[in-house]
Order: C-alpha cells, then sequence, then structure tokens
C-alpha cells in the first residue's frame, strides 16, 4: 500500500519494518592453505561486526580425524544481497574455504 508512493519518507518506513533475518554458517579451513589457524580465521570473522551485521556467535568445532570446522551465527536486515556481501566477506579472509548455510530463518 505503501509503495505506491516515491516518497523518500515511504522508502524509510518501508526500510523500519523490514524484518530480520538469522543466518547460520559452517566454514571449513581452506585444504589449500598450511598451516590454518581455525582460531585466527574465527577473530577475523568477529571482526566484520558492524552496524549491518551482528555477529553473535563464531567458534571453532571439530568435526573428524582433528579437522576443525567454524559455525557462524550472524543476525542481520532482511535486505537483498546483504548476506552474498558477507559471505563474500568471509571467503576474503585468508584460511577460509567452503562456506555452507546450515539454517536461515526470519526473525
Amino acid at each position: 500500500m505503501y509503495a505506491l508512493l516515491a516518497d523518500s519518507r515511504v522508502l524509510e518506513l518501508i526500510g523500519d519494518i523490514m524484518g530480520m533475518v538469522a543466518l547460520t554458517y559452517k566454514v571449513m579451513p581452506d585444504s589449500d592453505v598450511e598451516d590454518v589457524s581455525t582460531d585466527d580465521v574465527v577473530e577475523q570473522i568477529m571482526a566484520l561486526k558492524d552496524d549491518t551485521y551482528d555477529v553473535q556467535l563464531c567458534e571453532s568445532k571439530p568435526l573428524a580425524f582433528g579437522l576443525k570446522f567454524i559455525q557462524v551465527h550472524v543476525v542481520m536486515n532482511d535486505g537483498s544481497g546483504l548476506s552474498d556481501i558477507f559471505e563474500e566477506n568471509m571467503r576474503a579472509i585468508r584460511g577460509t574455504g567452503e562456506i555452507e548455510v546450515l539454517s536461515m530463518g526470519l526473525l
């Protein structure tokens, strides 16, 4: 009903009523990079927390045979492309390999 008006105040209102989304990621270390410290990767992912991305949990967990993965829980606005940007920011961290979305839900 508000979309018919092309007024900046209406666009701000639409932005205010937009929901939040919670995502849980499984981040695997890059097997091509030697000496990958999952603890260092965890710290760098936690550093991605800002006004847009609320990184609530980031921890290293055992997988199998001494391998570890990183579980990341982040809350953000349900905006177009925001999750893609966050994933690209994680991929830019040295030692980050495959990234998988384990769960996604609206809050």
